[in-house]
């Protein structure tokens, strides 16, 4: 009998920000897992970092502004084939309008209802049928 595969689990942070009721979301990089898709942007938090201090460097690192890291509105577990993820959802303002391309391929400001349009990341899928009341 096989011993049960132990799968690493990823702690991911990312935000919720609206204008205007339009949302914030990042595309991918095609070099990136997942490469293309789009998500609520954020990022992986690394050791001995606490989620806002991930946001505001992932913010800085991926569109080049400060965010104001505001309260968790969503946590949601999506397990891949290789490690699972957990995705904590924080609602936040940005500092600064002036969004700059740096590590994504693209940014878009969409509506809730446009979302369907865009193919997400399986994750970024969960937490949105959350907050839209779906799951």
């Amino acid at each position: 009998m096989e011993a049960p595969v132990s799968r690493r689990t990823i702690r991911v942070v990312a935000a919720v920000i609206e204008r205007d009721g339009r949302y914030l979301i990042t595309q991918r990089r095609a070099s990136a897992m997942l490469p293309l898709l789009w998500e609520f942007p954020g990022g992986r938090v690394e050791q001995g970092e606490t989620d806002q201090t991930a946001l505001q460097r992932e913010f800085e690192h991926r569109l080049g502004v400060s965010v104001k890291v505001g309260q968790l509105i969503s946590f949601v577990n999506h397990p891949y084939d290789r490690y699972g993820v957990d995705l904590f959802l924080y609602s936040c303002e940005l500092k600064s309008e002036a969004l700059e391309k740096r590590m994504v391929n693209d940014f878009r400001w969409v509506s809730s209802d446009e979302f369907e349009t865009y193919p997400f990341t399986p994750a970024d899928e969960a937490s949105m049928s959350q907050l839209l009341g779906e799951a």
